[in-house]
């Protein structure tokens, strides 16, 4: 069945100890831990360590297996969302490398799936991007395969800030584009780390991609989005979708939740829904963010066993 969780960005001042026991306290069956590489975060959300993969010894291994059975909250995924296409060389470079450091160490945590980002040049067209894409992420896969793990794409665009505009940082965003990812790339262990969220102010269905792709769905996350339809008028789609969408909590926005976890249980998905908090209503204190992961568990838990 499916296994409810959340992100470990949204809590970067505690440690995974204090994560994964404030998960069991909520009652969520796992979390999806971010693995960052410990240097400065560009962007909200982003360089969150829980697990630092660069000292990944035995001890560490087994301090990680050990909280996790004392707790009995599971690792859904390990975590970690760059541009790996960016046109900075040098930060395209740090991103694959520890990309797929992030690879080796979720086979030696025996975690199953590692979610990210394809990457994009955000100043190119997809077109412009594909010869790239194809060179830096065949490699990825490659080794992703050798390992038997499991790669799931967040489908958000990226495309938020100035600094992301006008392509986004983020190829994987539309059905169109994910097919084409699939087939020419031709791994089974490529799939979506499916986020509702990002079709809904896109202003396409949310619901039919979980049953055309149900096969390659891995992971997903549970965020809410708030549109402002006004607002959305007046600047038109075209505008910064900051103007006219506010990322919310699971239940406090477009997203109908009981239809969502109907088309996914109807898919025979039996992986994570992974809470992502996004929402600066909640983003006062580490209190109000903690109650705000009980809050979505509280709701969600409606929809599960």
């Amino acid at each position: 069945m499916i296994q409810l969780g959340f992100a470990s960005a949204i809590l970067p001042e505690l440690s995974l100890e204090e994560v994964l026991k404030l998960a069991a306290d909520i009652g969520y069956d796992c979390v999806e831990v971010m693995c960052w590489p410990l240097s400065k975060a560009e962007r909200r959300y982003a360089g969150i360590t829980h697990i630092d993969i660069a000292k990944l010894d035995d001890s560490l291994v087994d301090e990680v297996h050990g909280l996790v059975e004392s707790t009995g909250v599971a690792i859904s995924a390990l975590g970690y969302y760059p541009n790996c296409l960016s046109p900075d060389a040098a930060e395209a470079e740090t991103a694959v490398t520890h990309l797929k450091k992030l690879l080796g160490a979720a086979k030696t945590l025996g975690v199953a799936n590692v979610n990210t980002f394809i990457g994009r040049d955000y100043t190119k067209s997809v077109e412009a991007n594909w010869p790239l894409m194809l060179d830096t992420w065949r490699p990825i896969l490659e080794q992703a395969d050798a390992l038997g793990l499991k790669i799931g794409i967040e489908n958000c665009p990226m495309l938020f800030s100035e600094d992301e505009w006008p392509g986004g940082k983020n190829i994987a965003t539309t059905p169109k584009i994910w097919r084409r990812l699939f087939e020419d790339l031709g791994s089974r262990n490529l799939g979506l780390n499916y986020d509702p969220s990002h079709m809904v102010w896109q202003q396409m269905d949310y619901l039919k991609p979980m049953r055309d792709f149900s096969s390659r769905i891995f992971h997903a996350h549970a965020k809410d989005v708030r549109l402002d339809k006004d607002r959305l008028d007046e600047v038109g789609i075209m505008a910064h979708p900051l103007e006219y969408h506010t990322p919310k909590l699971p239940g406090l926005g477009e997203v109908n939740w009981g239809k969502f976890f109907s088309t996914l249980l109807d898919s025979g998905y039996e992986g994570a829904v992974c809470v992502e908090v996004e929402d600066r209503a909640y983003e006062g204190s580490l209190a109000a963010r903690k109650d705000s992961l009980r809050q979505s568990f509280r709701y969600l838990k409606n929809f599960v066993p």
